[in-house]
């Protein structure tokens, strides 16, 4: 089988992290939403998103299939979808969720031109940046279960302390001297990853392919290390996608760092209000602040981005694509894309000096930064100065 992920309007209510990838692209729980669809109906998968995006998530031309790439699949989901026919689509207060057709129609187009099929039950949509983390504790449960089921875990060394039995590890997995409870949830850890000693788990908890959490780190529910990365300190309640780093000691909480992200040592962020008042969050569409409803809310970072040593992040920041912060003091809440500076202010982060850092960010990975992520990066950069105030 063969399926195209597709953005819907929440494509731009989910930046600034979607600038760089489609919706589906994103992660939430061990996996992105593409590669659970992807695992869960054993499929190849494309993507349907803005055109400037589509040269490296480039469609998939067979397709008959279309999902959108916002929610993510349960059973419920699974079974409604494999059952609609060609010319349906399936939707559920106002919401496309997926129609089936052997042409390639947006989804627009398919609510105006395919039969409708009402869905009626309930589903997890990701519509702001907020709902990535607040969902994660029960989708790592959901991409733990479809993960390993059936399988037996590699061994687990006996110098750590075990504490509950939904301990997964795959092969090349290593943790020495670490505390690993799973009580509140299961914890997963990926190939060849590694746990380093002294460290306190409390799952649920994803550690990925590649990553690592450094010694006397305090690991809280509902956190995801993406893979290639490295994690220390202490972090409760956050994603970070991949191919990013924070290494040292500072808190990290309710927060969601992108893909190429570099948090520098004793960077905090504040995910409570001193007035326990509902956070609010800059808004791309609006370029006002939009309310939350959460208490807790941390850091929403962007791809690219970068924080100083000694970095504090005031409750519920945006901090935009290649923004690179530094210096004393909180700055804004909201800190535009491609900006440089700190509380004393910011000027734009040009863009051959941005591409410059990137290329020697991505050789330590041995990844190739190419012309594709230098003209995404180059669209990004014209597509945010509106919201560069400065």
């Amino acid at each position: 089988m063969t399926i195209n992920l597709f953005d819907d309007a929440c494509w731009a209510s989910l930046r600034p992290l979607t600038f760089t990838r489609p919706v589906a692209d994103l992660r939430i729980g061990i996996l992105t939403i593409a590669e659970k669809w992807a695992k869960y109906l054993n499929a190849d998968f494309g993507f349907q998103t803005q055109e400037y995006l589509s040269i490296k998530y480039a469609v998939k031309k067979n397709a008959s299939l279309f999902i959108n790439g916002s929610i993510c699949p349960d059973q419920n989901l699974l079974d409604a979808i494999s059952g609609t026919k060609e010319g349906e689509f399936l939707v559920a207060k106002g919401v496309v969720i997926a129609f089936n057709c052997n042409e390639e129609l947006t989804y627009k187009q398919a609510e105006q031109q395919l039969k409708p099929i009402n869905y009626e039950f309930e589903f997890v949509k990701i519509t702001y940046p907020e709902n990535i983390f607040a969902n994660n504790p029960a989708e790592i449960r959901k991409d733990f279960e479809l993960l390993t089921k059936g399988r037996t875990s590699a061994k687990i060394s006996s110098t750590n302390q075990l504490m509950g039995d939904d301990i997964f590890f795959e092969e090349g997995a290593k943790a020495e001297c670490s505390v690993l409870n799973t009580g509140y949830g299961p914890i997963y850890v990926g190939k060849n990853a590694e746990i380093w000693e002294g460290s306190l788990i409390r799952g649920s908890f994803a550690l990925c392919e590649n990553s690592s959490i450094k010694m006397g780190a305090k690991i809280y529910s509902g956190t995801t290390i993406g893979p290639n990365s490295r994690a220390g300190g202490e972090i409760n309640n956050s994603v970070i996608w991949g191919n990013s780093a924070k290494g040292h000691d500072g808190y990290l909480g309710n927060s969601v760092l992108g893909e190429w992200v570099n948090i520098g040592a004793d960077t905090n962020n504040s995910n409570l209000k001193n007035n326990y008042a509902e956070v609010k969050l800059y808004n791309y569409e609006t370029k006002k602040m939009r309310n939350t409803n959460l208490q807790f809310c941390g850091l929403i970072m962007a791809d690219h981005a970068k924080s100083g040593i000694n970095t504090m992040f005031n409750t519920g920041s945006i901090v935009g694509v290649s923004a690179n912060i530094f210096g004393g003091g909180l700055p804004p809440n909201h800190i535009p894309d491609f900006s440089w500076g700190g509380a004393d202010g910011f000027l734009d982060y040009k863009l051959n000096k941005m591409f410059e850092t990137t290329e020697k960010v991505f050789a330590r990975k041995n990844v190739i930064f190419d012309d594709t992520e230098k003209d995404i990066l180059t669209k990004v950069f014209e597509l945010t100065a509106p919201h560069r105030y400065f």
